[in-house]
């Protein structure tokens, strides 16, 4: 298990979502290179956007052989034939970010099969590390039908994850084609964050006093959140991280987005759901306990540096 501060060649699906548009600067601005790969543009400077079909598996082969931007066809020749220098690292974020944005099988077919796709075909070009986005979805309730409880809490990694909506069943998929696609080569990483509930930075104002005044609605979302920015840098710190084989992160911030305690939220709207360990006073329920302790995740973006209580 390594750890490497070198600037890498990362293709990152999805880079033009909510997500991906903050992801991208901050990777750039730890001096990596990005492809950015989407039906979408980016609207970046410095950022090179590739249409592809990522269902269609010729395509994502060919995305992720490809130069990063116009200017390469300026670089020598290869003693090969052309030279296009292999990515280091996929971050895969393209996805229907929920349900009914298009049918449920839609949906399905749309987000295993792209998954599917870039991990194999990362894998079979020789690229050693690969992120993908699942979902706090996955812990089954924020898209349950009607009230629905957590088994337990801390919402952890080990979770006996059981969702029933279509959008957090194809990304466990994902999870799924992840743990194969490890185990089939040896020496590849492959990392799934479990991202909890996107906050870009002027959903403070304008969002997130709604979320801290009425906590009754933040239990789908388990109280928790991840700053987008923040989200960069743990797709960072992935990326530096080697020998981890597969794994799974939460990816969210420290702390719980109530004013009162954790233990006062859970008594209140969960008295129901067992409490495994002791938590902290304003702990996330949908715990990041693993990236700080295996990642070095720091909580630079709390929502109340953004927010008065």
């Amino acid at each position: 298990m390594t750890s490497s501060n070198a600037a890498k060649r990362i293709v990152f699906t999805g880079g033009s979502g909510k997500a991906g548009r903050h992801c991208i600067p901050y990777l750039l601005s730890k001096g990596h290179s990005v492809l950015n790969v989407d039906l979408a543009p980016l609207p970046h400077p410095t950022v090179h956007t590739l249409k592809a079909d990522l269902t269609d598996s010729g395509q994502i082969f060919n995305a992720l052989s490809s130069h990063f931007h116009l200017s390469h066809y300026e670089n020598p020749r290869g003693p090969g034939g052309v030279s296009v220098e292999k990515p280091d690292a996929v971050i895969h974020f393209a996805a229907y970010a929920r349900n009914l944005l298009v049918p449920d099988c839609e949906c399905f077919r749309g987000n295993v099969l792209s998954t599917y796709n870039v991990i194999e075909a990362a894998c079979k070009l020789g690229i050693k590390k690969v992120i993908i986005a699942s979902s706090e979805t996955t812990y089954g309730v924020c898209f349950a039908q009607g009230d629905a409880d957590y088994h337990c809490f801390p919402l952890e990694e080990d979770y006996d994850n059981d969702p029933e909506d279509t959008y957090a069943t194809s990304k466990l998929c994902g999870e799924r084609c992840a743990r194969s696609f490890a185990r089939r080569f040896p020496g590849t990483d492959i990392y799934a964050l479990r991202i909890g509930n996107v906050i870009e930075p002027h959903e403070y104002e304008l969002d997130f006093p709604g979320y801290v005044d009425k906590p009754e609605t933040r239990k789908r979302n388990a109280w928790s959140y991840i700053d987008a920015r923040d989200l960069g840098q743990i797709c960072d710190l992935c990326v530096q991280k080697d020998g981890l084989g597969f794994q799974v992160f939460n990816a969210t911030n420290d702390t719980i987005t109530t004013k009162e305690t954790t233990a006062e939220i859970l008594e209140r709207y969960a008295p129901n759901t067992p409490i495994t360990r002791d938590m902290g006073e304003f702990e996330a329920p949908l715990s990041n306990r693993k990236i700080r302790e295996i990642l070095g995740f720091k909580d630079v973006h709390n929502w109340r540096k953004y927010v008065t209580v």
